[in-house]
């Protein structure tokens, strides 16, 4: 995972610019370079995945015009392969060094053309213009804002920018920025034509186009290891790695040291695939210990993202601080397309459409925000196949009416299309869904929501709960994660639309926490 920045215009201070671009330099230990384009400055910091020679450093450059890109561009080798018959020579191995050719040939209409997780500026020499760009989800980070002299600036991550910029916000995935105007290129959630396929013909492009998104995932130059909690997505993408791979791929899974429901889970899938499989366990102290630096880390108040995050960041600061590996594999984004343990309430298919579609295009604030953050700032890479493009274009247009759960078990056809094929034992292909915040020990969150309960009195909550207009705390634990927020983002809540909650407007959603615990159809789900 890379960090980039840029200053776009030609007042800023260039000490001012390194100091906000280094608070990101976990993201890209590797080498560091800011470019001064004469109208503004460009940065980049580097984690080397894809052409590891000192050739692949950013910015890339082509006769005045540069470009810095957190990226992943899967594919690029038909297109470079293309643009060197145009006369483009390369220097590097590097798959971002394909944009600069492709801008100049295609313009912004390149944005579309890409298979890609990315974030981008380009300064364009010719016309002194900045272009900056994100993918359709959102999965590699950007936001941006203006300072006091009106000038916009772009960086990875929200801290690069405190201080720096008045008010900041999430750059928006599926646009690009040109001329002072966002523009839509892709709205990955719209359904402009749907699909069809009866359930048998979705059930098998499911599985193709899964299988396809893991395996462009696993080409890399570095190490590739893979998160597994035992859980149907995680465990899908490490199955399919495993058939994939010549030898065996490295897992690793997190729990607490008392109640841990995911690590029996994981080794169950770790022994059927024959994976080189690691447990980490995490205690209480540890969990309270993280709270403040891991809120700092993911720029977020929200209460399920910080729950998730806790064992996320500390399984992926083990593998940093134990291992060579640099790519880790999630299974990230199955929840949004095929159905959380709330939407089981969902009053009809359309309903289900339209909240897919919400979840799908806030992903960005929540689930991927967390695996971007737990990652990368232990210098490593996410890759997220149930992020693939064309998979998730392909789930979208299907018929919401075959997403309901009218089959006695949710995400019925994510299970039905891997069914007989062998990549998981039944009992994780059919295993009931578990919150990861819960799957790591229910005992988490308990501990988390006394250690709120101790810190304010009933009547200190209600008094501390009014000073906010925006995303309004609810429970002493959203409060406690908002306080913390304001002491490193102050004035920025408006960074993150609201809390990740069930849609409490269906019947049976209408609860006070963001745990499926809550809802009555937890079940056998925390078994």
């Amino acid at each position: 995972m890379c960090s980039i920045m840029a200053y776009c215009g030609g007042s800023a201070a260039f000490d001012v610019f390194r100091k906000g671009f280094e608070r990101t330099i976990s993201r890209g230990p590797d080498d560091s370079r800011i470019v001064d384009t004469g109208r503004g400055f460009l940065g980049f910091h580097r984690l080397a995945i894809m052409g590891l020679t000192p050739s692949g450093m950013q910015p890339f450059e082509l006769e005045g015009s540069y470009v810095v890109c957190n990226g992943e561009l899967y594919g690029f080798e038909k297109q470079k392969q293309a643009l060197m018959q145009k006369g483009y020579t390369f220097q590097s191995e590097s798959d971002c060094e394909i944009l600069l050719p492709l801008y100049r040939e295609y313009g912004t209409d390149m944005f579309a053309m890409l298979d890609a997780e990315f974030a981008c500026v380009i300064y364009d020499g010719e016309s002194g213009a900045y272009i900056a760009a994100r993918d359709p989800i959102g999965i590699r980070p950007l936001y941006y804002g203006y300072d006091s002299n009106g000038v916009i600036l772009f960086a990875s991550e929200a801290k690069n920018l405190v201080g720096l910029a008045e008010r900041i916000m999430p750059f928006p995935p599926g646009h690009y920025w040109k001329d002072g105007k966002m523009v839509c290129y892709c709205d990955i959630a719209k359904v402009d034509t749907p699909c069809c396929d009866d359930l048998e013909t979705a059930c098998t492009h499911i599985r193709e186009k899964l299988v396809a998104g893991v395996e462009k995932r696993l080409v890399a130059d570095a190490k590739v290891g893979f998160l597994l909690s035992g859980g149907l997505d995680s465990s899908l993408v490490c199955a399919i790695a495993a058939r994939k791979s010549a030898a065996p791929i490295k897992t690793f899974a997190i729990g607490m040291s008392e109640d841990a429901i995911d690590l029996k889970y994981a080794k169950q899938v770790a022994d059927y695939i024959g994976s080189d499989h690691t447990e980490i366990y995490m205690t209480p102290d540890e969990v309270i210990a993280t709270l403040d630096g891991l809120i700092q880390i993911l720029g977020t108040f929200d209460i399920t993202t910080i729950r998730a995050s806790i064992g996320m960041y500390l399984i992926c600061k083990a593998i940093h601080e134990q291992t060579d590996i640099r790519v880790l594999l999630t299974g990230e984004i199955s929840d949004e397309l095929f159905g959380y343990k709330y939407t089981d309430f969902a009053p009809s298919a359309q309903a289900f459409q339209q909240e897919a579609q919400k979840r799908i295009r806030e992903l960005h604030m929540y689930d991927v925000l967390r695996a971007d953050r737990c990652i990368s700032v232990n210098s490593l890479e996410a890759r997220v196949p149930f992020g693939d493009l064309d998979f998730v274009k392909y789930v979208m247009t299907l018929d919401p009416e075959m997403k309901l759960n009218k089959y006695g078990k949710g995400k019925y056809l994510l299970r039905h299309a891997f069914e007989g094929f062998g990549y998981l034992p039944d009992e994780i292909l059919w295993r009931e869904k578990a919150a990861f915040s819960d799957a790591v020990g229910h005992s988490m969150v308990d501990y988390l929501k006394e250690y709120a309960e101790e810190q304010y009195s009933d009547e200190a909550f209600a008094s501390a709960c009014m000073k906010y207009t925006h995303a309004a705390p609810f429970t002493k634990e959203s409060l406690l994660y908002r306080e913390i927020f304001e002491k490193h983002y102050p004035g920025q809540a408006e960074m993150i639309a609201d809390f990740w909650m069930p849609n409490r407007e269906w019947e049976g959603c209408n609860v006070d926490d963001p745990s499926a615990r809550v809802l009555s159809n937890y079940g056998d789900s925390g078994k």
